[in-house]
């Protein structure tokens, strides 16, 4: 064979020296952008670890500042509703006498009640629920509470109930009560005559029961009309009833929360319902609490439940 075929039988020529010198160059270089990238990538990490361990150290802070703040908001709260309850009188072991029951349905509501003598001769009995509930729907009615008991209203006559809704409703503007009302049972007992005298502003009917001869209790909504709730409109004049009361007879102050739930049938309960199951069965608050509770369930109650029995 001549040095021609020699050659082609040995297969394909190898890369020159120079070739594989410009290869390793290029491949140095891929290599050293590569090695670069992934230090940009490990610092990029490494920032992200170590930004996310900050962010994870605030996020801590932060919920242990909320956790704290719940916790001592829930204090105030609970420093607040013991206060509501303390103003509340105590029960009347002496004619006329009292027991009663309040059972708000959310830490703070806007029920409260009392009763005082306002003379020796004359004895005021109010129950008041204030649109709403939480702080402002609290203090409001604690507001109304000491202004009655301390008779804070000058030229007024608490002896007359009809006067003294008109000047509530003067002195307590819902635009000055951050939009705010109330309704208000108010009523005054006169011991030498035994006349019952009370008003209502939007407020729903006091129940008076009486046993009759045949054993039976007959029970008598009290209520008047056209007396709008204390603060919604200016100028608002309110009319007085009056009813006598016989020994023996009982008077049932309440709020809605007595009877606005909804009953067996899923329609809502009455003041009608109410006041025939304690002419019936009982008329202690605590029974009547566990009636409305019979159909409404353990859990908390739509609205604040009052109720204030009074025996003369």
């Amino acid at each position: 064979m001549n040095d021609a075929s020699d050659r082609n039988s040995k297969g394909p020529a190898l890369p020159a020296a120079a070739d594989l010198a410009v290869q390793l160059a290029a491949a140095q270089t891929e290599i050293a952008r590569l090695n670069a990238e992934f230090d940009d990538l490990k610092m990029l990490y490494e920032a992200m670890i170590e930004h996310g361990e900050a962010v994870e150290d605030q996020l801590a802070e932060s919920n242990l500042t909320l956790q704290n703040t719940q916790a001592r908001l829930e204090a105030e709260l609970s420093d607040a509703a013991r206060y509501v309850m303390s103003i509340l009188p105590d029960p009347r072991a002496t004619t006329p006498m009292t027991e009663w029951l309040l059972v708000p349905s959310t830490e703070l509501g806007g029920d409260s009640f009392g009763y005082h003598a306002i003379d020796d001769d004359h004895m005021a009995f109010y129950l008041l629920d204030v649109c709403g509930h939480g702080v402002g729907a609290a203090l409001l009615s604690v507001t109304v509470i000491n202004v009655l008991r301390a008779a804070a209203l000058p030229k007024v006559d608490f002896r007359d109930p009809s006067r003294l809704l008109a000047s509530l409703n003067d002195a307590f503007p819902m635009e000055r009560q951050n939009n705010m009302f109330f309704t208000i049972w108010y009523g005054v007992y006169q011991r030498s005559s035994g006349e019952l005298r009370y008003a209502t502003g939007g407020h729903p009917p006091a129940i008076h029961l009486r046993r009759l001869a045949d054993g039976t209790v007959a029970s008598t909504e009290l209520i008047t009309f056209g007396g709008m709730a204390i603060g919604a409109f200016p100028g608002v004049e309110y009319e007085c009833a009056s009813l006598r009361i016989d020994p023996g007879d009982r008077l049932l102050i309440l709020s809605d929360g007595t009877f606005e739930v909804d009953g067996p049938q899923g329609d809502m309960s009455s003041v009608a319902e109410l006041a025939a199951f304690a002419a019936g069965h009982s008329d202690s608050p605590q029974a009547i609490l566990e009636w409305v509770r019979s159909f409404n369930g353990e859990g908390a109650l739509p609205d604040d439940f009052s109720l204030l029995k009074v025996t003369f």
